[in-house]
């Protein structure tokens, strides 16, 4: 039913459409657009006075068509990019991979997942699909820190399920359980003195911070927690012992406890290396994300896997180490899984992905929709 080459030069045409993160208004205008033309009702909330990005995030509504009773269900993408993402002029390959000239990112990160959801509801049209409430919400902002999902009010939303077209790997594959990230900093403050007269004076703020750094435990911490020093500021001339440096970092677990656990562990290091030596030290930690992680059991990954199942596919299910907006819409109340897409290389100008893996995509969440079905009216 999927109509290939609709859903591809749809592809092509929304990647060439200029919306790198913060840049999203020309991109919301023409989706709004479709989803109008389809027979969506579209509303743009108001996150864009929240994060001071191009656009809102837009949630587009199908209606049940009185066909079947059906479990009411979320779709989600992002309509914004990264850097470099303006004058993208994709090719398609003699190997059927789609890629850019290599001169910026290719878009498949999201746009794939944008394409593959307005097919669906093409080819629901066309064929009559018996179907029940379908919600779709293209956000902005996601490549910015989930800044519009983050802003986006629950209100909006009427569904059981969600499902977010948003992750790397072969079309099929199903992420069940990403982590809780805390972005940190750290700020560390020293006593400044000349460096050659009377050193002695003086409390290196950079010193502190290099030993409070050797005591946190960084890295890899276990299967599920990571924890990461991103960024050091401070500092000048040579001949000044430094009073003032700011560290900014991360950290993340599946199990929300072992965020908190982390962020104590950093904390009592940084307190013991600011009394070693004299200094005083401020921590502040922001939870950015909630975790959610899913069982084989529960009903939003039976339905995917069964969807999967129906079109051959593998059903994979697998935990990420990143974060995305079907996090937002778990911690909303709405078991989300997040779907791969099939792009490889993303966030680089070697991203690439095949021109199959979209149509895959378009037909597994139609399979979904077909899935959910609960019954048909007599």
């Amino acid at each position: 039913m999927i109509n290939k080459d609709r859903v591809i030069n749809l592809f092509l045409e929304l990647v060439q459409i200029n919306s790198e993160t913060g840049q999203e208004r020309e991109i919301a205008d023409v989706l709004t657009k479709k989803f109008k033309d389809l027979g969506l009702v579209v509303t743009e909330d108001d996150s864009a006075a929240v994060t001071g990005h191009g656009a809102g995030n837009l949630i587009a509504t199908l209606k049940g068509n009185g066909l079947a009773q059906a479990d009411p269900l979320l779709f989600t993408c992002h309509m914004d990019t990264v850097a470099p993402g303006t004058g993208i002029k994709p090719v398609i390959g003699e190997d059927g991979w789609i890629r850019s000239d290599g001169t910026t990112i290719l878009g498949s990160d999201d746009k794939a997942g944008v394409a593959a959801l307005i097919e669906l509801i093409e080819v629901i049209q066309e064929n009559q699909i018996p179907h029940g409430d379908i919600q779709f919400v293209i956000t902005a902002g996601e490549e910015s820190g989930l800044m519009g999902a983050r802003a986006l009010d629950a209100k909006h939303l009427n569904a059981r399920y969600g499902f977010a077209l948003d992750s790397n790997g072969e079309v099929g594959s199903i992420c069940v359980a990403a982590p809780t990230q805390a972005r940190i900093e750290i700020e560390i403050f020293g006593r400044s003195a000349h460096a050659g007269v009377n050193p002695e004076d003086g409390i290196s703020a950079i010193q502190v911070a290099g030993k409070a750094i050797a005591r946190m435990n960084l890295g890899r911490i276990d299967q599920e927690t990571t924890a990461n020093i991103g960024k050091f500021e401070g500092g000048g001339a040579t001949n000044v012992v430094t009073d003032y440096v700011k560290l900014y970092a991360e950290a993340r677990s599946i199990v929300h406890e072992k965020v908190e656990q982390q962020i104590a562990g950093m904390k009592q290091a940084l307190d013991s290396a600011c009394l070693d030596y004299g200094a005083t030290g401020k921590m502040n930690s922001t939870i950015i994300y909630p975790a959610f992680n899913h069982t084989e059991e529960e009903p939003v990954v039976q339905l995917a896997k069964k969807a999967a199942s129906r079109l051959g596919l593998s059903g994979r299910t697998f935990h990420s180490g990143g974060g995305s907006d079907a996090n937002i819409f778990n911690g909303l109340g709405i078991p989300t899984v997040n779907l791969a897409v099939g792009y490889e290389n993303i966030h680089t100008t070697s991203e690439r992905i095949k021109a199959d893996d979209i149509v895959k995509a378009a037909e597994l969440v139609l399979e979904i929709v077909k899935a959910a079905r609960i019954s048909t009216p007599s």
